[in-house]
Order: structure tokens, then sequence, then C-alpha cells
């Protein structure tokens, strides 16, 4: 689920933090980022939670149209599909996927009483209503309502207060957390082990993650002694903490990581300014590391291998 891109962000707070802390070591931050990298993905799973369990609403909303004393027509016809079908089953009755909720503490974190709130929006919908009364449904029915769902709940700014409540991480990673789980729902009824594919792979986050924490904050000096003269009429204690920290980063990945493009990775960083960074950020760090990559490939100290070669 985590791209390189969510990793570096995560590996640059991680060393923005350890910069602006003095009481702070190398242990702490590889912890911090560690604990970022598996909150993002019980995100993935409190999400998701939700979606199954505001569909499972329906069920309950069966139960109350029953025990009205004077139910409406609406009422003695409502079906509580929204819980039932073999779609959502899939998700509701995954016992791998239920085992990762109880062991990463998910069920504590879900709002019962937002549950309802959400379900009783929903129900509003012309979509909801549009598929209560549909005379045939298609799996791909099944799957847009769901979509809608999930939609209803993420323009809800309780849905977001709460999300963000538990995890303040949230803002940075919903765009990553709301592509996972739309993929998870267009995928219905998933298979068995459906969730396997969205378990942060060491690859990512160890392979490339940790090495690139460790890298920066033990080599600090010597990547600073590289970029210093290559900042022209800028002191290196002028530059903005966020972009020498990126620029860091840069350096020490295209000096490390052969396989992956030198362009690619120069591009990775200017988009990352972009959202962490000043307006003149952008710019700056394009120019600085231009420079850095051209010296580097002529001294030999950047040597890439394969499609490393390629610039994009």
């Amino acid at each position: 689920m985590l791209s390189r891109r969510n990793v570096r962000v995560k590996v640059m707070q991680i060393l923005y933090a350890l910069g602006r802390d003095v009481t702070q070591d190398y242990t702490k931050g590889l912890l911090g980022y560690r604990r970022q990298i598996n909150q993002s993905f019980d995100l993935y799973l409190l999400v998701l939670f939700y979606v199954i369990k505001i569909a499972g609403y329906a069920s309950t909303d069966l139960k109350n149209r029953k025990s009205r004393h004077r139910p409406t027509e609406e009422d003695k016809f409502f079906k509580p599909i929204l819980a039932t079908n073999p779609h959502i089953k899939s998700l509701s009755d995954n016992i791998g996927l239920f085992n990762l909720i109880d062991t990463h503490d998910i069920r504590e974190k879900l709002d019962e009483d937002l549950v309802r709130l959400m379900y009783n929006e929903f129900l509003k919908s012309d979509e909801y209503k549009e598929f209560l009364i549909a005379d045939s449904l298609t799996p791909e029915d099944f799957v847009n309502i769901y979509l809608s769902l999930l939609k209803t709940c993420l323009h809800s700014n309780h849905f977001q207060e709460v999300l963000e409540d538990n995890y303040s991480q949230w803002i940075d990673d919903e765009s990553l957390v709301v592509g996972a789980v739309k993929k998870t729902l267009k995928q219905l009824p998933v298979a068995s082990d459906f969730y396997k594919e969205y378990i942060p792979s060491d690859e990512a986050t160890v392979d490339f993650g940790e090495f690139l924490l460790e890298t920066v904050f033990f080599k600090d000096k010597e990547l600073l002694d590289i970029i210093s003269p290559n900042l022209q009429n800028w002191d290196a204690e002028r530059v903005a903490i966020i972009d020498m920290i990126l620029i860091k980063m840069a350096i020490a990945e295209l000096m490390n990581f052969n396989s992956i493009p030198g362009k690619v990775t120069l591009n990775e960083y200017v988009e990352i300014s972009k959202t962490y960074s000043t307006d003149k950020s952008k710019d700056f760090i394009n120019g600085i590391l231009d420079r850095l990559f051209k010296q580097l490939t002529e001294d030999q100290k950047i040597l890439k291998e394969g499609r490393g070669l390629l610039d994009s």
C-alpha cells in the first residue's frame, strides 16, 4: 500500500522531528518511523471497518422499522441488502481481516454513534434510495453503492474529525488510505487473503525507508559537505530546514539506491517540496539537485544500474 513517496515523506518528518528535539535520539526516531508506517495500515483497516459496519447497520435499520407501531409502506418493503449480499459478506465474514482488526486494536477506535450517523446520512442519498428499489442488481451496482457510501463518509466533517482524533497523520495519509480502500471495494467480492496486498512491505519500509533514515541521520556532516559548495550565494544555515532535509535525502538516495533512476529521485523530492515546504522551494531544490546530480555522476559517486540508468 505504501509507495516510496509515502515512505520518503515519513522519513522526512522523522528527520525534522529529530532535528527539532535534541532529547530524541536515533532509536526514538526509528521507533517513531515504524509507528507511522504501522498507523498507515491501521488507518486503512479503520476506514474499511467503518464501511463494513455502516453497511451492516442496514440490518439494525430493518429491526427498527419492524418495531414501529405504524410502519410505512417503505418500512414494510425494506430489505437490508446493503448488509446481507455476498459482496459485503466477503469482507464482514472474512476471518483473516478481522484477526488483523483485533490484533491492531481497531475495534476500540470505532465510534458506534458515528456508524449510525453515517448510515442515516447515506439513507438520504439518491444512490441508496435507487439501490433499494432496483429490480435487479449487477456486481457493478454493488461496487458503486459501497464507493458511494465511502464518499458520503469522506464528505462528513465529523467522520474526518474522528479519524484525525485517532491518527494525527490522517491528513498526510488520506489520499493513500482512500485509494487503497477504493481499490478494495472495486474488487468486491474480495479474495479471502486480499488484505495481504495492503500490508506494508519490508522492501519499501525497511530496505528503502529505514536505510534512508539511518544514512541521512548518521552521515549528516558528510552529506552537508557535499551540498554546501553547491549552494552558491546561500549559507547552509539560511536554507529552510525542510529543504535541507529533502536535499540530503535525495543525495543519500542517489548515492545508495542504484536501481532507482536518478531523474525519478530528483522529481520525487521536488514534488514533495511543493506540499511540505515554501512556494520557492521547488525551484531552489530542483536547481541544487540538478547541479549535485551532474557533479556526483562525473565524480562516479552515483553509479546507476539496469533501469536506474533511465531518466524516467
